[in-house]
């Protein structure tokens, strides 16, 4: 008998490879080893094949072991660099329900993308760290200086150009020379910008008095300019309205989230638009909300003491040191606004904007100690 095995094995073997393992070949689906290449619209990574069978298995399971006896379960052979559907949905630890694509809109930590863009205005302005800030009639001599454009709508764009990896900022300048040293300097901040340029007036200026405590008092110089709406923001996750006309406004709410500071209460309620979030300040008699617009997350700041959420309070984050506070509440702003269009709740934007606010006084100006994504 052993004999009579012996010579059949040789014939089952070519039969094996000539008949049944093709077909074991050619009605098997296997898919891309690598993670990232295995998708169920993989286009052109991974050529069409038809379902896995086994069945061309089963004549060598019925045959051989009536003549030798039961077999030992062996592998499928498969390249190396292929595996099967299964491992792979394995791997990923796949919900079946969900459709998974290639290019689905998310960063790599797996949050979504969040497109923004800022109507605003800017100033250059001109910093000086003094020992205190001067007394009537006093001299005092600056211990650094410098300058560059700043502003809130210029703040709060570079903080989420930060945060998203690029802002849109939609502003207005003079056509002078500060004017085009504020555009280039912007452009080098990574901020998309479009720029209103205004012949009739100039870029405006401030001075900055930063005291040996890190309080800024600010010296305005010329109007305001404002950018004036409607702007293209059809498709934009978040806009941050800081300054301009109430069309500029009106336009921004088409994005999904719309945010927008206090500052601006007369042009807000000359808008008459819903608002997802409007800041301001408790300590700034200008900045009080008055119950007229229609607000969604009402957020109060009160520097190292915090503030309050929607009438709740919430905590500061303590910087290590203070250096300069110019900024600190426009990046918190930013912060908080890039936290809720990204889809956290109010506390983890809270807490990522008290972050923002806290590494914005450890540096020096607007720009130095802002964080990233």
């Amino acid at each position: 008998m052993l004999e009579l095995a012996e010579g059949l094995l040789p014939q089952l073997d070519r039969w094996l490879v000539t008949v049944v393992q093709p077909v074991g070949r050619l009605r098997a689906k296997l898919v891309h080893c690598h993670v990232r290449r295995d998708r169920e619209d993989p286009g052109a990574q991974v050529p069409a094949v038809l379902q896995p069978s086994i069945r061309a298995q089963g004549a060598q399971e019925r045959l051989l072991p009536g003549v030798l006896g039961p077999l030992p379960e062996q592998p499928t052979k498969v390249p190396e660099h292929l595996v099967a559907v299964s491992d792979v949905e394995t791997l990923e630890r796949r919900n079946r329900r969900v459709r998974h694509h290639p290019h689905h809109g998310r960063n790599v930590g797996g949050s979504r993308i969040v497109r923004c863009a800022v109507v605003g205005h800017v100033e250059w302005v001109e910093f000086a760290r003094v020992p205190h800030m001067p007394q009537a009639g006093e001299i005092v001599h600056a211990e650094q200086v410098w300058e560059e454009p700043a502003g809130g709508g210029a703040v709060v764009a570079r903080q989420l150009a930060l945060l998203a990896g690029g802002c849109t900022f939609f502003t207005a300048l003079g056509d002078d020379a500060l004017g085009h040293a504020a555009s280039a300097r912007l452009q080098e901040l990574n901020l998309d910008l479009h720029v209103q340029w205004t012949a009739s007036s100039r870029t405006r200026r401030a001075w900055t008095h930063v005291d040996g405590g890190g309080e800024r008092t600010i010296t305005v110089l010329g109007e305001k300019l404002l950018p004036a709406g409607p702007f293209p923001i059809e498709g934009y996750d978040l806009v941050f309205f800081v300054s301009g006309d109430a069309e500029a406004l009106r336009s921004g709410r088409a994005a999904r989230v719309l945010a927008a500071t206090l500052r601006e209460l007369p042009t807000l309620r000359r808008a008459d638009v819903p608002i997802d979030l409007l800041v301001g300040s408790l300590s700034d008699p200008g900045e009080q909300h008055d119950g007229s617009l229609e607000v969604a997350t009402l957020v109060l700041t009160d520097g190292a003491r915090g503030g309050t959420a929607n009438g709740v309070p919430y905590d500061a984050v303590v910087a290590p040191t203070v250096v300069d506070t110019y900024g600190a509440g426009d990046s918190f702003a930013a912060a908080l606004a890039y936290g809720l269009a990204r889809g956290r709740d109010l506390d983890d934007a809270l807490g990522l904007a008290a972050r923002a606010g806290a590494a914005v006084v450890a540096g020096a100006g607007p720009y130095s100690g802002q964080i990233s994504g």
